[in-house]
């Protein structure tokens, strides 16, 4: 018996919705990065992009743990000489928690052409509130 490989053309993708409610971002995270990659299907295949589609919301109620509000921060850099800049997740949360979110999943994805296909399926909301509700989404739990 050999193994199946899946092709592009046989993919057939889901919708899934997400609540990160008093929930671990990093937990959620991993759960929805899973999804994302399709490691959830039986006929999952590493190298072929048989992910689902993912929505996430309640985004700015995701919990971090521990100390992670004052000691953890978000960097990133211009290209120019002094042009770091870091925010702090705290601020994140409470200015931008979709991409405080945006950015934990996407380090939870492959660095390479499936991650960043896989990334575009992505929709993440601060609220309880979507508009994707004619895709029929099924609501997943992690």
């Amino acid at each position: 018996m050999s193994t199946y490989m899946q092709k592009n053309e046989t993919v057939v993708r889901k919708w899934y919705v997400v609540d990160a409610a008093d929930k671990p971002m990093g937990r959620t995270a991993v759960a929805v990065a899973d999804l994302l990659r399709g490691k959830n299907d039986p006929t999952f295949t590493p190298h072929a992009d048989c992910g689902n589609f993912v929505i996430v919301i309640n985004a700015e109620k995701a919990v971090l743990t521990g100390r992670k509000m004052e000691q953890k921060y978000y960097y990133s850099h211009s290209g120019y000489i002094g042009g770091l800049k870091a925010v702090q997740a705290k601020t994140m949360m409470a200015t931008k928690p979709e991409r405080a979110m945006e950015l934990a999943i996407k380090g939870m994805l492959p660095h390479n052409h499936l991650g960043r296909k896989a990334f575009t399926r992505l929709k993440v909301y601060a609220g309880a509130a979507h508009k994707h509700e004619a895709q029929k989404p099924e609501t997943y739990e992690c």
